[in-house]
């Protein structure tokens, strides 16, 4: 079907929390073909053409030995699709803009994003206090989405992933009563590393994964510690996705200090990841899976409990009750 005389707005007709499409490619090239982004694979002499339907896709991934044409890029700018460059299997996440080395995305170029979430951003961003209160916001937030999806409704999850109540309640609300009483955002800090070494030690107890240690980057051999890059890689993407769709810049963080590159894509990431990736890491890890599955394992949680719409719902009402505070 030919793109012809189809405008950029008719590409972003479906909302970007609502398209269903993250994908990783590898050994590859992305082109433009009769009007249809695709990517091609080759298989001996004969090459196999699969099309990306751009207009249903959030971001685009693409691994060791991709190639993409300046055609498909401007295709993607047009639908609003988020791409970046990776290594093996999606980590480290890498691309030439001045994100975050590990953390990066190529974002489409657009002057018709909304300006009122940037504008009440900035109104509360200069002053210490509300940008602690936002940044504690995100984090109540993020407590109510790991209750939700470790204890109460969780299609995505396995039947057999059942943390013990008392022991996960007991830590949400010791964690919630610190961050309310945080005086400044390196307590706050502290108290999320707190939150996220308990959660490590509960998750791994509930699957009996045994000793559990987070390392840096994937740690090696060790197959929870790296399903949880790649989860969180793809949570990063989405996050990305929801900062560029309400047009609030990355360097203006509320939790990962100002001088962090990309921090507001953490920020924002971190409101699902333990919810939603974790559990998933674990589950994965001790199923044995390989990363192919994982990936579609962390896809689907992702879908089903719509977390691109938490990270853009989020955003703009950060921005709205910060702007009034």
């Amino acid at each position: 079907m030919s793109v012809k005389g189809v405008t950029p707005s008719d590409l972003k007709t479906i909302l970007h929390s609502k398209r269903a499409n993250i994908y990783y490619l590898e050994k590859c090239r992305v082109q433009v073909n009769g009007g249809r982004v695709e990517y091609v694979t080759q298989e001996g002499k004969e090459s196999f053409y699969w099309n990306i339907p751009i207009a249903n896709t959030t971001a685009v991934m693409l691994g060791m030995g991709t190639s993409v044409t300046q055609m498909a890029m401007r295709e993607f700018a047009r639908a609003g699709v988020m791409v970046g460059f990776c290594g093996t299997d999606g980590t480290p996440l890498y691309s030439a803009n001045e994100i975050d080395i590990d953390v990066s995305w190529l974002s489409p170029q657009s002057e018709y994003r909304p300006t009122t979430y940037l504008q009440n951003w900035v109104s509360f961003w200069f002053d210490e206090e509300k940008r602690l209160q936002a940044a504690k916001q995100f984090q109540f937030i993020r407590l109510i989405q790991i209750e939700k999806y470790w204890l109460g409704s969780r299609p995505h999850l396995e039947k057999r992933f059942h943390p013990d109540k008392n022991t996960l309640k007991n830590i949400l609300e010791h964690a919630r009563l610190g961050m309310e009483n945080a005086e400044d955002h390196t307590t706050l800090m502290l108290q999320e590393a707190q939150l996220t070494k308990s959660l490590y030690k509960l998750a791994s107890q509930t699957v009996g994964y045994g000793q559990f240690t987070r390392a840096k980057r994937g740690g090696g051999i060790d197959l929870a510690n790296r399903f949880l890059d790649q989860g969180n890689y793809l949570a990063y993407g989405l996050a990305a996705v929801a900062t560029w769709v309400t047009g609030i810049p990355h360097a203006l963080a509320v939790m990962h200090g100002k001088t962090r590159r990309g921090g507001l894509v953490f920020d924002i990431a971190d409101l699902i990841k333990d919810a939603l990736v974790m559990p998933q890491a674990f589950l994965a890890a001790m199923e044995g899976e390989d990363n192919q599955m994982f990936r579609q394992r962390c896809i689907n949680a992702f879908q089903q409990a719509d977390a691109l719409d938490v990270m853009i719902t989020s955003l703009q009402e950060t921005a709205e009750s910060g702007a009034v505070r």
